[in-house]
């Protein structure tokens, strides 16, 4: 990823523009991560408890003959996990080969940015790395999640 600077901000140049973003909630929080790594949302299901996981590892589901865990997104961002409704959905994601679900409340978008829409965090590095640039649409703006910080222990 580049960072291009200028006199009133700096701003994320995506590899390839316009990038897309899906578009997702937690809790309250509205988050986002590139749609390429992306392989499916479905229907939360209950997962499989493993021993000595970390907290936010919510377990492992059987995706149609392949083991892979569940993360929950907000007891990874230390807060409540609240209840798994039944409209909750997992996010499946592949990242360096390794996939792996990601537990949200709903999925809402899916946006077209421009790279003049995506902006560094402004404090630098997020403590656990997880936010990798926000977007900035009208009066909202979005964190960018990297995927790649999220299954880390």
């Amino acid at each position: 990823m580049q960072v291009i600077s200028s006199n009133t901000a700096d701003i994320w140049a995506p590899p390839a523009p316009p990038q897309q973003v899906l578009i997702f909630k937690v809790g309250e929080q509205t988050f986002g991560i590139p749609v390429d790594l992306v392989r499916e949302i479905k229907c939360w299901q209950k997962a499989t408890a493993l021993p000595d996981a970390p907290p936010y590892m919510l377990g492992v589901i059987n995706l149609r003959g392949q083991v892979i865990p569940i993360y929950d997104l907000a007891a990874r961002l230390g807060r409540n996990s609240g209840e798994k409704a039944a409209a909750s959905v997992v996010i499946v994601v592949e990242d360096d080969s390794r996939q792996f679900g990601i537990l949200a409340d709903s999925v809402s978008d899916i946006l077209d940015l421009s790279p003049e829409s995506i902006r560094r965090t402004p404090v630098g590095e997020d403590a656990d790395g997880l936010i990798e640039a926000l977007v900035v649409r009208d009066d909202d703006v979005v964190p960018l999640l990297r995927i790649s910080a999220i299954a880390t222990e």
